[in-house]
């Protein structure tokens, strides 16, 4: 299919009426023109209008009430002070090599002494999980299956489990052929095998800016280049970034988190994830998709996958229960399209099978009529956390502190206020044994100076509140303290700067005084007292 210079005619339409939003011209809850009557004002049949509609529903911008039409989100999902992404959106910076920063093994790569309150971890730990039920499941799988412990297993997973979790993949909208389902180790494991088929030492990957540290470790092993793409706080990957990359950098694959990305906890609306598959099929280009969030979602629309949308088969989609069942089974999957074949020869080479038990074991558990109840429950615990969380940060950070407020997970990303670098902040909190990850750890380019990833995942106690109120403490102090050292810290290091493309640092919600919150669409912006 030929590459055209403008989008589609219904995106086109879209941005206008995006735009109408974004800008105040049209108030909140206020009804838009009729299918027929946009028709007629852009001179354009009902059917595109419609297209055009239906993407601004995913974007959050407009809902439906039947009978009635569409109108204005109450809360639109667009952040006051960006401009849309279509058509507008800067470009990538240039590829490089991947040397991963040393902190970020340090923080996130490696266990910490029991006396630490750590933040860095976004896996729930056992007081979120139904360990009971996973231990029941093992228990069921061995006494069935016991003697496959005197096997060797197969390398491609068993029967039982990719039949399983091909029919789990229906609940993110893909129809797969459980023998194209390959059974990992992880969902790190899969994305390492993807590369490993799609890429040769010093290829360009392009991926989120900033993106999931473990990304980077996984380029820098494979001796693979970054290229990093402006990522919207809530929307995730500028797709239009993302086509002048394509356009202008030997770009041999795409990688990425739809769904809840790590660190952001940005969502990619399901236009601009049939775009991406559209745009991998015209391009040629591999994407590697990680669904390894997509059950925590709060929107059953946001668990639908770009692998959804894929026909040409450039969509390899990698997955796991880590977040969701338990990490203690190191099972993992992907499906991987055309590169199915290259990726099954690289595991059989590489690591052979898993443990044929555990894989029973998983299908058991996410084949069971209450597994939907199970990860309902979990989503709620989880957001009961990430709420009191963010109450907390908004009581206690300075003026001035932005907060995501991602729509699941356990992730929050702030942005401090300016000219207080999160370094300074992770390592007077070190001192006072709380751990906390920097944001330039999640750029191949050291950028996000003044951000900080806060992982509400691990054991769980009134203590890690506690510490968050004294990180925001520590954060004033620094802050009272900068304007005495001001000269002394502009010539040890570089001025904070607001880069040239998007960094996740501006482009939080400002609210007048206080803190801002990031809002859900449905949520009022919380104000700090």
């Amino acid at each position: 299919m030929a590459r055209t210079d403008h989008p589609p005619l219904y995106q086109q339409i879209a941005a206008q009426w995006a735009e109408l939003v974004r800008n105040g011209t049209l108030a909140r809850g206020e009804k838009l023109p009729s299918v027929r009557a946009l028709a007629r004002q852009h001179g354009v049949a009902p059917t595109t209008v419609v297209q055009a509609l239906h993407w601004l529903e995913d974007a959050r911008l407009v809902v439906a009430r039947p009978r009635s039409g569409f109108f204005v989100a109450p809360h639109p999902a667009a952040v006051p002070g960006l401009r849309p992404e279509t058509g507008a959106a800067r470009g990538p910076q240039r590829p490089r090599e991947v040397s991963v920063d040393w902190l970020g093994r340090r923080i996130l790569g490696r266990e910490h002494p029991a006396d630490f309150v750590s933040f860095s971890s976004g896996t729930p730990g056992p007081d979120l999980l139904d360990t009971e039920r996973v231990r029941r499941a093992v228990a069921r799988a061995v006494q069935r299956h016991r003697h496959l412990l005197c096997n060797y297993p197969s390398a491609t997973g068993q029967e039982d489990a990719r039949r399983a979790l091909a029919r789990y993949a229906a609940g993110l909208g893909c129809t797969l052929d459980p023998d194209q389902v390959i059974v990992t180790s992880g969902c790190m494991d899969s994305i390492a095998l993807c590369l490993r088929a799609v890429t040769r030492p010093g290829d360009v990957v392009a991926l989120e800016s900033p993106t999931h540290f473990s990304f980077l470790e996984v380029l820098q092993g494979l001796h693979l280049r970054a290229l990093e793409i402006p990522t919207h706080p809530r929307h995730g990957l500028s797709l239009d970034a993302l086509q002048l990359a394509l356009e202008t950098q030997p770009v041999k694959a795409v990688l990425l988190v739809p769904t809840l990305s790590n660190p952001l906890g940005a969502c990619m609306p399901q236009a601009e994830r049939r775009r991406l598959a559209h745009m991998a099929r015209q391009h040629d280009v591999a994407v590697i998709e990680d669904a390894i969030y997509n059950d925590l979602s709060d929107s059953d629309e946001m668990r639908r996958t770009v692998k959804s949308w894929d026909t040409s088969g450039h969509v390899l989609l990698c997955d796991s229960f880590s977040k969701t069942l338990a990490p203690g089974l190191r099972l993992g999957w992907v499906e991987a399209g055309r590169y199915g074949e290259a990726v099954r020869v690289i595991k059989d080479v590489q690591s052979g099978g898993q443990s044929a038990i555990l894989e029973l074991a998983l299908a058991d558990l996410i084949t069971q009529p209450g597994h939907a109840a199970a990860m309902r429950q979990l989503r709620a615990r989880a957001a009961a956390r990430v709420q009191a969380a963010r109450e907390t940060i908004a009581a206690h950070f300075p003026r001035g502190t932005r907060v995501s407020d991602p729509p699941g997970g356990l992730l929050l990303w702030l942005a401090l206020p300016r000219g207080l670098e999160a370094r300074r902040l992770h390592e007077a909190c070190l001192a006072e044994r709380i751990l906390v990850a920097p944001g330039t750890v999640f750029s191949a380019s050291g950028r996000f100076r003044n951000c900080l990833r806060v992982g509400l995942g691990g054991s769980w106690s009134a203590e890690h509140l506690q510490a968050l109120r004294r990180m925001g403490q520590i954060a004033g102090r620094l802050l009272l303290q900068q304007p005495a050292e001001r000269a002394e810290e502009e010539v040890r290091t570089p001025p904070f700067r607001e880069p040239q493309s998007w960094d996740g640092t501006g482009a939080l919600e400002r609210a007048q005084g206080g803190i801002g919150l990031a809002p859900r669409a449905d949520a009022p912006l919380p104000q700090a007292g």
